[in-house]
């Protein structure tokens, strides 16, 4: 499985044409604002259907021009080859194709092309605000369960009603919301927490090996309402109604939930050194890509943008040989990094430079 080869017509800065890509590493060489990470969000939409860097499609489409393209071709699981595209319009309107078929539903590409990021963003997973931790297990969660995400997606229409009715007072109503909120909260709240135990089994002795600290590095997971049930939801929802009208806003659910990363009873951000806290992000990412294949049996297309660039060669070192196993990776480097150490036979070498992709012998 993975890309044997990608164009692209007016996305980004990148120049078009088809590159050949049949190789299981793909090392991109360039200097900063040359259309390196412009290449790997091209692998990224095709694999996801949205960006890694933007919620707004029209940012992916050159300046003064009316649309962009992304295609590319791919092996799935059986060896079958696969074709897929994505184009944008100024005016809004995105569609995708598989195989020349036109798809509604993003959620169709998850089985096609499993792909996880490793990135400088892996740094807010343990450094930024609460946010960015519940983003990171949605991702966990949904990359294995499209179920959780169809779950996920019907709490946030929920969260989305019972906000408006705050908004509108709408008191007479709000039982009937809550409800409706209570039952789905509770189901993701159920995955979340048996996630969580079965993810720690591959996180913590990850950690243990390759960071060198001597305490136990954990997720706990804090839920934010104490119920278990739904009536007892409801009247958290209750009690918390006054604050809710004030802020026009549902202030307790899933939505809040937290998930803190634990370096013994101690968050590890508080504690940990900046390079501990590079390598940590990166080990997220690495325990993400194994708790996936031990689920699925699968291999995931990894996307690594410059992560190496700010390891000592020590965590470098250490890093690099916990990286999962891939049907194909895609790395990013500065023209003076050493790179060529990691370079195998069939790496693919690209020299990119203003948006154009130059194989290198």
């Amino acid at each position: 499985m993975g890309f044997q080869s990608i164009g692209s017509h007016c996305f980004r800065n990148l120049r078009g044409g088809e590159v050949p890509l049949e190789a299981p590493e793909v090392f991109l060489i360039g200097e900063n604002g040359q259309g390196k990470t412009n290449f790997l969000e091209a692998v990224y939409l095709l694999a996801y259907g949205a960006s890694f860097r933007t919620a707004t499609d029209q940012h992916l489409i050159r300046h003064q021009e009316k649309e962009a393209l992304v295609r590319g071709r791919f092996t799935a699981e059986g060896g079958v080859g696969r074709d897929v595209a994505v184009r944008i319009e100024r005016g809004g309107v995105k569609e995708i194709r598989v195989d020349g078929k036109s798809i509604r539903d993003r959620l169709q590409l998850l089985e096609n092309i499993p792909c996880i990021l490793f990135s400088h963003q892996d740094l807010e997973t343990v450094t930024g605000s609460p946010e960015m931790r519940r983003r990171f297990f949605n991702q966990v969660l949904g990359l294995f369960d499209p179920l959780f995400v169809s779950l996920l997606r019907s709490y946030r229409r929920a969260l989305k009603s019972r906000n408006l009715l705050l908004r509108e007072a709408g008191r007479e109503l709000l039982a009937a919301a809550g409800r409706g909120l209570a039952e789905l909260g509770l189901r993701i709240r159920d995955r979340r927490a048996q996630v969580v135990g079965e993810f720690n089994r591959t996180l913590t002795p990850l950690f243990a090996r390759v960071s060198g600290l001597q305490e136990e590095v954990r997720i706990q997971y804090r839920p934010c309402w104490a119920g278990s049930t739904v009536a007892e939801v409801e009247r958290e929802l209750e009690r918390s109604l006054a604050a809710d009208l004030r802020f026009a806003s549902t202030t307790t659910g899933p939505h809040r939930d937290r998930f803190l990363l634990l370096q013994g009873n101690r968050e590890f951000a508080h504690q940990a050194s900046t390079g501990q806290v590079r390598l940590g992000s990166l080990l997220l990412r690495v325990a993400q890509t194994r708790f996936y294949q031990a689920k699925t049996g699968r291999r995931p297309v990894l996307l690594l943008d410059d992560v190496l660039l700010e390891l000592d060669s020590a965590r470098r070192e250490r890093f690099l040989g916990e990286i999962p196993e891939y049907d194909q990776a895609f790395f990013t480097f500065l023209p003076d990094e050493q790179f060529l150490e990691l370079r195998r036979p069939q790496t693919l070498v690209y020299r990119v430079e203003a948006g154009e992709l130059r194989r290198q012998p």
